[in-house]
């Protein structure tokens, strides 16, 4: 069993107290929102989610489960640190991480003040090189060294609004993002009983993926859409269409062409992509992601040659 705080009591944070409690752990909620804090120690959810009402009240019944607004208190009685708290995007897509900042100031103000070896763990979505950062801010609060005293941890979720607390406990895979050995091992015990493989990699991966998964989720509702637009000029029942198209987990739905290299070429693919895009056109059709292809692949193809040259 690991002693773990939990920084935010938002979306993430609320599912991962109940969740991480219900597993064995002894966990406390930290929020700089004393309304949050009283529902939780109140054993009452924060958000509104199925499944998450019954865990917290249970878990808060066990003593399991309490929220605190000291921070440094809360880092000082436990072992490992969540941090859960939002990272808002402005108009430009350019995220605010200055609450992610404002939290590893903290954590590192408590870990001066104890002994022994402290995890950080980073659980919001970040962007690549904020973990080098946060690493930074922990050493200059706590005057303790990366690896020595502490280690700071990128480990992303995966969790949908409507299904989180099942998610947590069957997700694809648990991520952790790490180069240190003993922050990795007390991180398979945090996890220990999710049914999920636990996949150990780069830190910049860990914290570039999650990215990645959702840009490619956002592309297959288009890409579906555009498709199903298609077939509905075409009288053809786009479901029924779609259905047949995954059920073909050989190229379609696969790993298959889903490794960064060179353009596509030969004869098919480019005749093929100008016929769909052609069909599309006689209906006065805007496919904007199926038109868009042959130019990302006429980039690649440029991006290649300049680092031949």
């Amino acid at each position: 069993m690991s002693k773990i705080s939990i920084f935010g009591l938002g979306y993430v944070g609320c599912v991962s107290i109940g969740c991480l409690a219900s597993n064995g752990h002894q966990v406390t909620g930290v929020d700089l929102n004393q309304t949050k804090v009283d529902f939780i120690n109140m054993g009452k959810s924060t958000i509104v989610e199925q499944g998450i009402d019954r865990l917290i009240s249970e878990q808060h019944g066990r003593k399991n489960i309490s929220a605190t607004t000291q921070a440094i208190q809360a880092v000082i009685d436990t072992d490992v640190s969540f941090i859960c708290v939002g990272t808002p995007s402005s108009n430009n897509g350019h995220l605010n991480l200055q609450s992610i900042y404002n939290v590893a100031d903290e954590i590192g103000k408590g870990i001066r003040e104890k002994d022994g070896f402290h995890v950080v763990v980073i659980r919001s979505t970040v962007i690549p090189g904020t973990n080098a950062k946060v690493t930074g801010i922990v050493e200059a609060s706590s005057g303790k060294k990366n690896h020595a005293g502490f280690a700071v941890v990128s480990n992303p979720e995966f969790l949908r609004e409507g299904s989180a607390v099942n998610d947590y406990y069957h997700p694809p895979y648990t991520l952790i993002g790490s180069d240190d050995n003993q922050a990795i091992a007390i991180m398979k015990d945090v996890y220990e009983g999710i049914d999920a493989p636990i996949i150990i990699t780069e830190i910049e991966i860990a914290e570039l993926l999650k990215y990645v998964n959702n840009a490619f989720h956002a592309l297959k509702i288009a890409f579906a859409n555009e498709i199903g637009n298609i077939c509905c000029k075409l009288g053809i029942n786009g479901h029924k269409l779609m259905d047949i198209f995954c059920a073909d987990k050989k190229l379609n739905i696969s790993p298959c062409y889903l490794k960064p290299g060179f353009s596509y070429g030969g004869s098919c693919l480019p005749k093929d992509l100008k016929a769909i895009k052609t069909i599309a056109h006689d209906f006065y059709l805007e496919c904007p992601v199926i038109e868009n292809i042959e130019k990302s692949n006429e980039l690649q193809k440029r991006i290649v040659y300049e680092k031949i040259l």
